[in-house]
């Protein structure tokens, strides 16, 4: 059903579009609940809930990007009555990449709007072993990036819950590998932390290369989490007129 799949904290029945948000490796739904109130009225958020966390926790995580695009796809379709706009951020954003060449392969929908966050192109050959190392690596790591409570990650018991899901994430981006195929056609907004030491201006800038679309690239002050602080700003890249302004 899609209630295991997307989430909706508030309802906006005036809304212009509905944004889908795809959480970052370790992340869940949770994570975007203060933007349903905090974004613009035009705006009505949902947020993508992988399996094995939060509610989902006894259900086995997905190790395959294709599985997981499909199945998040396929639950999309019902929303597209209204425009569709994608934001992913750092796995999420390859995660939304993936899902909405799926809808526009698949089923002939092509979102409004495509904004990648905190990652860099899917064309870049992937890289890491971070999903390979010992708990306490991936711990240190998690610590490293920021965006997650490292109050949390102190407790054995927590952690036993916790890391499968995470661990599993780190596998599915470090083993990603992108495949050719039909160019998207919707415009795609790149945005990244001016801190960032996961991504960079110009691995940002390779995601022109992924749509017929227009494209642009937007620089936010911060780390790799920069859009905790900056969530403001973020929202009001997924306007529909934001859409609109990088377009021909």
């Amino acid at each position: 059903m899609s209630e295991r799949w997307l989430r909706r904290r508030l309802a906006r029945e005036s809304a212009s579009h509905r944004t889908v948000c795809f959480p970052h490796a370790g992340g869940a739904a949770s994570f975007f609940a203060p933007w349903a109130t905090a974004a613009p009225p035009q705006t009505e958020i949902w947020a993508v809930q992988y399996p094995g966390r939060e509610d989902r926790l006894t259900e086995r995580c997905v190790g395959d990007m294709d599985t997981l695009a499909a199945a998040v796809a396929r639950h999309l379709v019902p929303l597209a009555d209204r425009p569709l706009v994608l934001f992913g951020h750092s796995l999420g954003a390859l995660v939304a990449y993936e899902t909405a060449r799926t809808l526009h392969r698949e089923y002939g929908v092509a979102p409004a709007h495509l904004v990648v966050s905190g990652r860099r192109a899917p064309t870049e050959p992937a890289a890491g072993d971070i999903h390979l190392r010992p708990d306490e690596e991936v711990v240190a790591e998690l610590v490293r990036l920021g965006g997650t409570d490292r109050r949390l990650l102190r407790d054995p018991d927590v952690r036993a819950v916790f890391l499968p899901a995470i661990r599993s994430d780190f596998r599915l981006a470090e083993t990603y590998r992108h495949r050719a195929g039909t160019l998207l056609t919707c415009p795609i907004t790149a945005v990244i932390g001016t801190e960032d030491t996961e991504v960079d201006t110009e691995r940002a800038l390779g995601w022109r290369h992924t749509t017929t679309g227009t494209f642009a690239l937007r620089r936010l002050p911060g780390g790799h989490f920069y859009l905790i602080p900056q969530r403001s700003a973020v929202l009001g890249l997924l306007a529909p007129e934001a859409a609109d302004a990088i377009r021909p």
